[in-house]
């Protein structure tokens, strides 16, 4: 997945390794993950903007204001198609993958992620398709 501006806002070692947080941004016309599925759960609040989603065979927009699930092992992905930035808070449970998220930001910032961020990643994610078709 390419970089995308973060911030983790809760992460593993604040939750027992319940839950994480993140803040994410998405430019204008982002082209999103290929399709792929993981041992998490992920929910998407979309705060800004709009976002469209594809789990397994259902493809669905989101606004501000409406959330997304992808269930852990459920093939998915999401796309910005639309000319603005979008925004969202990823909520992941179990926790851990917040991490990779510190690691992009960190590299982006030129800078050695953080300690907590260079613990191992707990998941493997699995590539099963492609983006979603604008």
């Amino acid at each position: 997945m390419p970089s995308i501006p973060t911030k983790v806002a809760l992460r593993s070692e604040e939750t027992n390794g319940v839950v994480s947080v993140m803040d994410n941004t998405v430019p204008a016309n982002w082209p999103g993950p290929f399709l792929h599925r993981h041992d998490f759960d992920e929910a998407f609040y979309v705060l800004e903007g709009e976002l469209v989603f594809q789990v397994e065979d259902a493809v669905i927009l989101k606004r501000a204001g409406e959330m997304a699930f992808a269930p852990r092992g459920v093939a998915h992905t999401f796309a910005n198609h639309s000319d603005a930035p979008a925004r969202y808070i990823l909520v992941c449970t179990p926790a851990g993958f917040e991490r990779y998220f510190a690691r992009m930001a960190a590299e982006r910032a030129g800078e050695d992620p953080p300690e907590w961020a260079q613990q191992e990643i707990p998941f493997e994610v699995e590539r099963v398709g492609p983006q979603i078709a604008s």
